[in-house]
């Protein structure tokens, strides 16, 4: 088992550190190249768009009466006078949502309210799916179709600068990407915390590799916007609408068809007037159970089903990028047993003092093969460390390092949970909106 575990370990280590050599390539070409001949975009310089236009905001909303109303006050707030119009998917069933949305909507026109057909819990799909026939139905009536379609979720704290920043953009590229970083949650430094280190790497260097080297860029489902012409092209692939109702991760599986059909994606790291970051915010999961509800979703809609859903096709570049989006349940697996093998060890340990007698040592090939892991694993939590060091500070940056434990537990735990899902939903069951609890901040909520 050891010998196992010990393998496993060597190669996710080496895929990693192949990423890592990449990200560290592309960051000393841009400040050797690059940064000493130009100076890096930033809000101040961003150029007027070409081809302004508006801009349709889609968030569904299914049981999010406690934050919907705060989210759509500061969305008008933080985008001021900027061209857009929020649609706000709701379920006939959910009346607290429509009554939040409805005492918005009343305020403000550009706020349109969208109940779709079914009653919920439904999936995200669907009710994006009637979204987007509203803003069909939109179009027929103003006379002029959107520029672009930006995702959010209902508990987004957005930044005032992106509805801008995508107009520009959109003129370039089928999808933009803005990062992603979890609000630290004083109450959850352990569950919640968590995702501050796995986004911090993931927004700050994954994304970045995969966009350098050619791959599809993935939509992470929020903070994303896309061409409204790329949109239009997949819809007329699948009966008129883009997103698809039985996919747990629609966002996702979007961006590579995005790509699949030659569109190009672009995740953009750039910093706003003040010298922070255009980005995306909101609490993630902060117990053990919303955590792992949530990452098994994740890894049932990617790493099993959109096996089967998406295939193996695209360059090298591709297919690796997606081997990597599909490794969490064999990761997992390794990963627990790494944690039993220890435990067996120990226990074995404990056997001969007890009887004093002395323990088999190692083979040589085995102790070499755990000295390379245990150096790869150090690097590995330094990388994660100075990543959310960057973003968060360094006293989040050192809590990454124990994190990492919690972090391998979860995952161990959503593996198992997500392979009865994939189970179940080829077994015939319609998959359903298994949503978590959200929160908004107070202080931003007393300000909106």
């Amino acid at each position: 088992m050891i010998f196992f575990a010990a393998v496993g370990f060597l190669i996710g280590s080496l895929d990693d550190l192949l990423v890592d050599i990449f990200w560290l390539a592309r960051s000393l070409w841009k400040r050797v190249f690059i940064y000493t001949r130009h100076e890096a975009m930033t809000m101040a310089t961003l150029p007027v768009a070409r081809n302004t236009g508006p801009v349709a905001v889609f968030v569904p909303a299914w049981d999010e009466a406690n934050v919907i109303g705060h989210m759509l006050r500061h969305c008008l707030k933080s985008w001021g006078n900027a061209d857009f119009r929020i649609f706000v998917g709701c379920y006939s069933n959910d009346r607290a949502t429509i009554m939040a949305v409805a005492a918005v909507a009343e305020q403000d026109e550009r706020i349109s309210m969208v109940i779709g057909a079914n009653a919920g819990p439904t999936t995200k799909g669907d009710c994006l799916n009637a979204i987007w026939t509203a803003m069909l139905r939109q179009e027929s009536v103003q006379g002029k179709s959107f520029k672009a379609v930006v995702l959010h979720d209902a508990e987004d704290v957005v930044h005032p600068g992106e509805i801008r920043l995508f107009d520009t953009m959109i003129d370039r590229f089928d999808l933009v990407q803005l990062p992603v970083l979890p609000l630290v949650n004083p109450h959850s430094r352990w569950v919640s915390g968590h995702y501050c280190d796995e986004f911090a790497e993931a927004h700050g260097k994954y994304l970045v590799v995969r966009e350098a080297i050619g791959a599809a860029m993935p939509s992470a489902g929020v903070g994303c916007a896309f061409a409204r012409a790329a949109i239009a092209s997949i819809a007329d692939q699948q009966d008129g609408l883009p997103f698809d109702p039985g996919c747990l991760t629609e966002d996702y599986e979007l961006g590579l068809r995005i790509g699949a059909l030659g569109g190009r994606g672009v995740f953009i790291h750039m910093a706003d007037e003040a010298g922070g970051l255009v980005c995306t915010r909101e609490y993630f999961p902060d117990t053990l159970d919303a955590a792992v509800r949530q990452k098994a979703r994740w890894m049932t809609g990617i790493a099993l089903a959109g096996w089967d859903r998406l295939g193996w096709h695209g360059s090298l570049a591709e297919r690796w990028m997606r081997l990597r989006d599909r490794r969490a349940p064999l990761a997992a697996i390794i990963l627990c047993c790494a944690y039993v093998s220890i435990l067996l060890y120990g226990v074995i340990d404990i056997a001969h003092l007890m009887t004093g007698t002395n323990i088999a040592p190692l083979r040589p090939s085995l102790e070499i093969l755990l000295t390379i892991n245990a150096v790869l694993l150090l690097w590995r939590l330094a990388i994660r460390c100075a990543f959310v060091t960057r973003y968060y500070g360094w006293r989040e940056g050192a809590r990454s390092v124990p994190r990492a434990f919690l972090a391998n537990i979860i995952a161990i735990m959503a593996a198992r949970q997500a392979v009865f899902h994939y189970l179940r939903i080829n077994s015939g069951h319609a998959p359903v909106w298994d949503k978590t609890a959200h929160h908004f901040p107070t202080e931003l909520a007393r300000e909106a």
